[in-house]
Parts: C-alpha cells; structure tokens; sequence
C-alpha cells in the first residue's frame, strides 16, 4: 500500500515493491519489468511518476532500459528472455486488429504518434517502427505533413484474413 502523504516519495515506494519482487525471484534477471503503462495502471500513477521508477532502480544498477524494447531486470549482458514477437509489432497487429473490426475506417486518419505513444507506453521510435510494418502490410498509408491513414479494405493482406473471405 503506497503511502501518497508520507515522507517518501511515491516513485520511490514503487521502486522499493519492484525491488523487493526482484529479490524474491518473482522477476528475474533477463525479464522485464513491468512497463510504464502497467504500473501507471497498477499504481494510479502518472507517466512521469512511472518513467522515475524505471530510472531510480537503473541507477541502483538493477535494471537496464533498451529503447523500443523495454526495461529488463539485470545487467544489459544477462540474455532477456526472449520475445515471440518484437514489441513494435505486437503493436501493429494490435492496431491492425482495430482496422479488421472498424475502430478506425477506411480513409481516416489513425491516432498521432503522441496518443500511441501515451496508449502503449512506449518511445516513438517503436511507433513509428510500427506504423511502418503496418505501411508495408498495406494497412495504412501516410500522407506527408497530413498524418496516417486506414487503407481501402481491397489493399489489407489477404493472409491476415481468418475468417475465410
């Protein structure tokens, strides 16, 4: 239970139940910890409250951060457990899954990077990596100074289908 009155500052009392959790075993080196979104939500905390949890236990040395990928527990030479898909692609299914089921419509635009950034947690290069994958997918397509837009249903990759049409 954080205690948002007291002394110590929040970030801090994250840092400290994060610790402990590494301690314990409960994430162990190679693994990430959890993301700023995650404890945003987990803690009601505020973005840069997140971003100072992640930053307080690299500078204890118990963490390490690689950009577009996350925030992993150990020193940046211990092997992270492997991801079956790369961050910035998860996304992009994600976002694709919303064009499939109509969240975003053929010809409009899909949110800024900035929201996409603050939805997922993540830096902008991910996002761009991601909307990038979805470009070559044929998902989106992008208009200079204008923003990304959802492409015209017949441009979608057709082995995205599962439904048999």
């Amino acid at each position: 239970m954080l205690d948002r009155d007291g002394p110590i500052p929040v970030y801090k009392q994250i840092a400290d139940e994060i610790r402990g959790r590494i301690s314990s075993g409960d994430i162990v080196p190679g693994e990430a910890m959890p993301s700023e979104t995650e404890l945003e939500s987990e803690y009601g905390i505020a973005r840069t409250t997140a971003r100072r949890v992640a930053r307080e236990l690299r500078e204890q040395g118990l963490v390490y951060t690689v950009q577009g990928e996350g925030t992993f527990v150990g020193e940046p030479d211990v092997p992270r457990a492997p991801r079956k898909t790369p961050l910035y692609q998860e996304i992009a299914l994600e976002i694709a899954g919303r064009i499939r089921n109509g969240d975003f419509s053929p010809n409009r635009a899909i949110p800024s990077e900035k929201v996409l950034m603050e939805q997922y947690g993540v830096a902008k290069v991910t996002i761009r990596n991601s909307v990038a994958f979805l470009r070559e997918q044929g998902w989106v397509f992008t208009v200079r100074h204008r923003g990304t837009y959802v492409s015209p249903p017949e441009k979608w990759p057709r082995e995205q289908e599962k439904d048999g049409s």
